[in-house]
């Protein structure tokens, strides 16, 4: 039901909203804290996109490579990690496995599956709402102004929302019961690991476009103006999803390593 609401709101694509019902539908099954969490993820990230929508659009046109309205890349870049995690939960309580006897358990993953959602979180409160309050941004690169909406830029209101979100995120997890109370500092810095390491992987990784016609950089393959755009730097193909993934991949890996080294 989340995920028709949800694309009849046009928050999702048809694809990404079949997507989001499998990974919903995951998070249900291995725990109804974890889909409780990713609920309250969702409905946090819906709300942010929509503030001052039309500002952010005019902000950022002709550069950003994806719309508001998620598809299913999308929804895997930001959710797989978590999705995969919970897939384990549900296959060590149906094979029986004894979880105290285990390097693996179900707390464990629980803890990297919601850091990894705390950091991609964490990087979409930093993007709706330092595009939203506006402020140069500055490539973490070349450390020059950029447009708006430049991958691997900051502001200093999306840095402070970054840290905000992987917080507040951190405690919804912990109030829902998803992970241990112990844990909330630790999901809290792998969401913000996570979402720093978007920011370094956006700046010197990802692909760099161009579009020739309208002299602008771009993350589009082809432009809004029809030209189709020619690579400039990064490496070829990766583009904001891959990057989206190994956001959440590092933002698991640092509260799990952060939660280990500290219980």
């Amino acid at each position: 039901m989340i995920a028709a609401g949800a694309w009849r709101a046009g928050s999702l694509r048809r694809d990404g909203a079949v997507t989001a019902f499998v990974v919903g539908a995951s998070a249900l099954c291995a725990e109804w804290s974890w889909g409780s969490y990713l609920i309250a993820w969702f409905i946090l990230a819906s709300v942010l996109s929509r503030l001052g929508r039309r500002r952010k659009q005019q902000r950022t046109a002709g550069m950003v490579e994806k719309s508001d309205q998620r598809d299913m890349r999308q929804v895997l870049a930001n959710g797989g990690v978590f999705a995969l995690c919970a897939l384990l939960v549900i296959t060590l309580r149906l094979s029986g496995h004894d979880a105290l006897a285990s390097a693996i358990t179900p707390q464990h993953l629980a803890v990297v599956a919601a850091g990894a959602l705390a950091a991609a979180g964490a990087d979409t409160w930093a993007t709706e709402i330092g595009t939203w309050i506006g402020g140069t941004p500055w490539s973490l690169r070349t450390w020059t102004p950029v447009a708006p909406g430049t991958s691997g830029a900051i502001t200093v209101s999306g840095t402070l929302a970054s840290a905000v979100g992987a917080l507040v995120l951190a405690l919804v997890a912990a109030a829902l019961s998803m992970v241990p109370s112990t844990a909330i500092a630790s999901v809290a810095i792998g969401g913000l690991s996570g979402a720093t390491a978007d920011t370094a992987f956006g700046a010197w990784v990802q692909e760099r476009r161009r579009c020739t016609l309208c002299e602008m950089d771009t993350e589009q393959t082809v432009h809004r103006c029809g030209t189709r755009t020619t690579y400039r730097a990064g490496v070829r193909a990766i583009g904001n999803d891959t990057v989206n993934v190994l956001c959440s991949v590092v933002g698991g890996g640092a509260a799990i390593g952060w939660w280990m080294a500290t219980t």
